[in-house]
Parts: structure tokens; C-alpha cells; sequence
């Protein structure tokens, strides 16, 4: 079965590889079927982002299609960014950096609990996978950490830099890409999500 990876964003596209790689799937590119497609995310949920590209994604290509949604919630800024975490830097075209320093600005001046390294945020993913025909089908995943006041790290992408894990006393960044793969919010959602993919195949 060709799976298409419904995303434009390199980084999600390596991890989604990464994670999926043990499957007995073809996982497809936009790319390598010629697919060109922005999907708006005006959905109010993760879930709705997520189905909104998968479906899109499903419609144009005529291939099962695994969308995800994703992002950082900070307690302290009442779970902001959330479904904006992509969009939250007020200046168009922003960087991952740009929307690192807005983080940090905003949080400036919010104290955090002593004893804490930072502060408490976790990450939220959403799968949704969409055939053809427009089912669709969900899974979650979730990792809770901090938010620290310094980037630290090179890998990883987006808020990473900044998301302090101490079991692993280690930000997201600061892991390798094998050990990130076996933990982020993103791996969760993904390995909830395989009883669905092994239904489809079996289908």
C-alpha cells in the first residue's frame, strides 16, 4: 500500500519516515507524485487542521494520506501557542527563530515555580489518516516538558531548541534523531495511530 505523507514541511517529512520506516508501506512524497498543494490550517482543533490537509492531500492524489497537527502549549500563556505554534511570531514569513524569540519575549517577566528548570509546556500531536473516499480516522500523542530560557541544540526543528526534557536532561534538540524519534509527540501519535494503518493494509 502507498502511503502519502501529506506535508510540505522537510522536517515533519523525515520524522514521519524515520518513524514509519519498520511498516510494510510505501510512504510517497508530494514531490515524487508531483503533487503541489497549501492546504489552509483554519480548523479550531488539531484534529481539524489535520483532517482538513489529510483529506485534501487523499482527494488530489487518490492515496491513503497521513496529515498531521502539531503543536507547543505553555501553561503559563494559557496553552498558547497551540494551533498557532506555526503562525505565533507577529511578522509575516517568520523563521523557527523568529517564533523561538517571540516565545521567549512573551514569556519574559512570567516567573515559574522554584525548582523547575523552566517553564511547564508539553507538545501535541495529532494524526489524522484519510482515504480516497474521505474516511477518516485520528490518533494522539503527547511529551511534557519546559520551556527553558536559552536555545540549546542543533537538531530538530521548530520550538526544540527551547524544550527541556529532564529525564533526558536534554532539550528536544540536544537528542539524537533516533532517541527523538522514540519519544516526541509525534512518535506517540504515529505508533497509536499503526492499529490503523495495519487495518487499512489488511483492507
Amino acid at each position: 500500500m502507498k502511503l502519502l505523507i501529506a506535508t510540505n514541511n522537510p522536517g515533519k517529512m523525515r520524522e514521519i519516515q524515520a518513524i514509519l520506516s519498520g511498516l510494510p508501506l510505501e510512504l510517497v512524497t508530494p514531490a515524487a507524485v508531483g503533487l503541489v498543494l497549501e492546504v489552509e490550517e483554519s480548523g479550531a482543533s488539531y484534529a481539524e487542521n489535520a483532517a482538513l490537509k489529510a483529506r485534501a492531500f487523499a482527494a488530489a492524489s487518490g492515496l491513503v494520506s497521513l496529515a498531521d497537527d502539531s503543536g507547543l502549549e505553555v501553561e503559563a500563556l494559557n496553552n498558547e501557542p497551540g494551533i498557532r505554534s506555526a503562525r505565533f511570531a507577529p511578522q509575516p514569513a517568520a523563521t523557527d527563530a523568529d517564533r523561538r524569540a517571540y516565545l521567549l519575549e512573551r514569556l519574559r517577566g512570567i516567573p515559574h515555580p522554584p525548582g523547575d528548570p523552566g517553564w511547564r509546556a508539553h507538545f501535541h500531536c495529532t494524526v489524522a489518516i484519510a482515504t480516497p473516499a474521505g474516511q477518516v480516522n485520528f490518533a494522539e500523542g503527547r511529551c511534557d516538558g519546559f520551556i527553558i530560557g536559552e536555545e540549546r541544540g542543533t537538531n530538530g526543528f521548530g520550538y526544540d531548541p527551547l524544550f527541556f526534557m529532564p529525564e533526558w536532561n536534554a532539550t528536544m534538540a540536544e537528542l539524537s534523531e533516533e532517541t527523538k524519534n522514540q519519544i516526541s509527540h509525534r512518535a506517540r501519535a504515529l505508533r497509536n495511530a499503526l492499529p490503523i494503518l495495519q487495518k487499512l493494509l489488511r483492507e
